[in-house]
């Protein structure tokens, strides 16, 4: 097993600070973590800021096998990774190998998208030194990298969204050093994944700030990474709450920053009439299986279906029939767990709702709960639109497709929204898709959306509140996008250009 240190990885160094706080595993002894604050983040902060003088101008080579390097040193404190990993969380080994594949895939596809070009997304206008009535100068654009990045890990992958996740990995692509502040509820596979960055550096030789990690429970060093003026941007992946408070910091510096944050969402799923006419209960058992996948901990859980009243029953029953199938079983941290049960049951109490299973279960351990409304007694309460972060679900009855249309204008923005239809839906799918592109990042046709393909054409983002930054992703190479901008050089000697425009 890796040893572990309970400390903060700052310019190259292992280093205590701070007060301490113990994990809180599903099973295992806990281990005691150092808690960081402004000091140690603003320690982070200046040797990043330092390192980019550096890191910022490497070429794309050099990072492209630095990222390469970190996913290599993942892969080899695997075995650890998996044991602290599934005793902090309670997922599954098989889910934690995987989720450790992605992660490492993240890193090698960055790095081969760097190796293009396409994303400096270079622009020339060559001089035009006879133009009348005036010349134009020498005009060349290209994509640079913004500077010092702030992450937050997420507590639903304790890897592909967490310490070398989709942000760390498209900052430190695009030539950003990054200070991380470390989740709570897996701060050993934190601390393992990070000594792997750290090895990286060592091997590459890479500037010591170039990646810097700050353990904490509290909120003192998450509103300091925020506020930090030398943060440029921000990644965060977690709850509407927590988002939206640094979000509201982000924007209230001095200096507002970009803040990329994903916030999760309903996900609606709407069954046309002649889907559902023939195959309801094939689709409500299909969904209930993305429904309780990892314990309905998923941004993409498809928390809402809406479907005419003719097939509900049908749809329920096969939900119902899986549903009752699975099992509680623990969630990521007792917080999660304690606001999912407090979730259900203020649904659970909320008049003209039907409650058809409750199976919330005790302390730490969740199971899935279902319930149906009327369209419009689901449009007249505005609660019922909130996430629950786990295995619940909402059928609504719709009287025709007409009505599902007037719902889909009433949605906030999502992550996704699906249709589940046949070739005979295709006229309904036409009114409705207008709509929904209006409302989510990624729209879907028979199939569910948990389960985000990690790759180029990927949208893993929304309009507001399912994320901060509707142009942006979190997944896919386009996520390299949030942290660069566009710097315009003018009759610039080729000596000064950056390395990526000159000779063009």
């Amino acid at each position: 097993m890796t040893n572990l240190t309970g400390h903060h990885y700052i310019d190259g160094a292992w280093v205590a600070g701070g007060t301490s706080f113990q994990s809180d595993p599903v099973s295992g002894d806990p281990v005691t973590v150092h808690s960081g604050g402004r000091a140690e983040i603003d320690a982070a902060m200046t040797a990043a800021e330092a390192a980019f003088e550096i890191y910022g101008w490497a070429s794309r080579e050099v990072r492209a096998g630095f990222l390469e390097t970190i996913a290599e040193e993942i892969e080899a404190r695997g075995e650890a990774l998996t044991a602290y990993g599934t005793a902090e969380t309670g997922l599954p080994e098989a889910r934690l190998n995987g989720e450790r594949g992605r992660t490492c895939g993240q890193l090698r596809l960055f790095a081969d998208h760097i190796r293009k070009t396409d994303f400096l997304d270079r622009r020339l206008d060559a001089v035009l030194p006879d133009r009348a009535p005036l010349p134009r100068p020498d005009l060349r654009m290209i994509q640079r990298p913004l500077g010092p990045v702030g992450v937050f890990g997420a507590s639903n992958f304790p890897l592909a969204f967490s310490t070398a996740g989709g942000d760390t990995a498209a900052a430190l692509a695009a030539g950003c050093p990054v200070v991380y502040k470390g989740h709570p509820g897996h701060p050993a596979t934190g601390e393992i994944v990070a000594q792997a960055i750290a090895a990286a550096i060592d091997k590459t030789g890479m500037s010591k700030g170039t990646f810097g990690f700050v353990q904490s429970n509290t909120n003192e060093a998450g509103e300091a990474l925020v506020q930090h003026p030398l943060t440029r941007a921000i990644g965060f992946t977690g709850s509407f709450r927590g988002g939206k408070a640094l979000f509201d910091l982000a924007m209230a510096r001095p200096e507002p920053i970009p803040f990329f944050g994903e916030l999760g969402a309903i996900n609606p799923v709407f069954v046309l009439p002649a889907a559902s006419a023939a195959r309801a209960a094939e689709i409500g058992t299909g969904w209930a299986g993305s429904l309780t996948m990892g314990v309905g901990q998923f941004c993409t859980n498809p928390g809402v279906v809406v479907i005419e009243d003719a097939d509900a029953d049908a749809f329920i029953a096969g939900a119902e029939a899986a549903l009752t199938q699975v099992s509680p079983a623990p969630m990521l941290t007792g917080g999660t767990a304690q606001a999912y049960r407090a979730g259900v049951s203020a649904i659970a109490d909320t008049a003209k709702i039907a409650t058809r299973i409750n199976a919330a279960g005790e302390g730490r351990n969740a199971g899935p709960a279902l319930f149906t409304v009327d369209a419009a007694d689901w449009m007249a309460n505005e609660d019922l639109a909130q996430e629950m972060f786990g295995p619940a679900g909402i059928v609504i009855r719709a009287k025709d497709p007409a009505q599902m249309a007037q719902i889909a204008r009433g949605l906030h923005g999502q992550l996704t929204c699906t249709l589940q239809m046949d070739d005979a839906d295709l006229s309904v799918a036409q009114t409705l898709v207008p709509v929904l592109e209006r409302k989510a990042g990624r729209l879907l046709v028979n199939a569910f959306p948990t389960g985000v393909e990690v790759a180029d054409s990927m949208v893993h983002g929304g309009p507001y509140p399912a994320s901060t930054n509707f142009g942006a992703t979190s997944v896919g190479t386009l996520a390299i996008r949030r942290f660069t901008r566009p710097v315009c050089y003018q009759n610039m000697p080729e000596e000064l250009l950056p390395q990526d425009l000159q000779g063009s």
